[in-house]
């Protein structure tokens, strides 16, 4: 299992240009594996906290896909959350995992994205708080 991190701030998401992983060379969303027994919100705050060392504040549960990188040989189920972060910049705290961190509006997205994210927008998906 995954889970993806929805961020957004003045109507853009983050992402990060993944390295060193399945998928490099992609553009992502924060996030990372759900461990064994945790809930996926405390999920989604580590890994964010981990990546960018933004600390998320609101959250909502957002879609999931389902997702098969047949030339790796994965297959995960992703979760997607919908979150606000606090104050503060994203910085790179994993340099092996990510180059880089930007906002990007939704309707205008680097390319090429990491398969999750591709997955989770052909099913128009559309991030919108209630």
């Amino acid at each position: 299992m995954g889970v993806g991190v929805i961020i957004i701030r003045d109507g853009r998401v983050l992402m990060g240009r993944r390295i060193g992983s399945h998928g490099a060379g992609t553009w992502a969303l924060p996030g990372g594996h759900l461990e064994c027994g945790e809930a996926v919100e405390d999920c989604a705050r580590r890994e964010t906290l981990e990546e960018t060392g933004l600390h998320l504040q609101a959250m909502a549960p957002a879609a999931y896909t389902n997702d098969i990188m047949q030339a790796e040989g994965k297959h995960y189920v992703t979760l997607f959350v919908l979150a606000s972060a606090g104050p503060g910049e994203a910085r790179v705290l994993e340099p092996d995992k990510c180059e880089r961190w930007d906002w990007f509006a939704w309707d205008s997205m680097p390319s090429p994205l990491f398969l999750p994210l591709q997955n989770l927008i052909a099913q128009g998906y559309v991030p919108r708080w209630n």
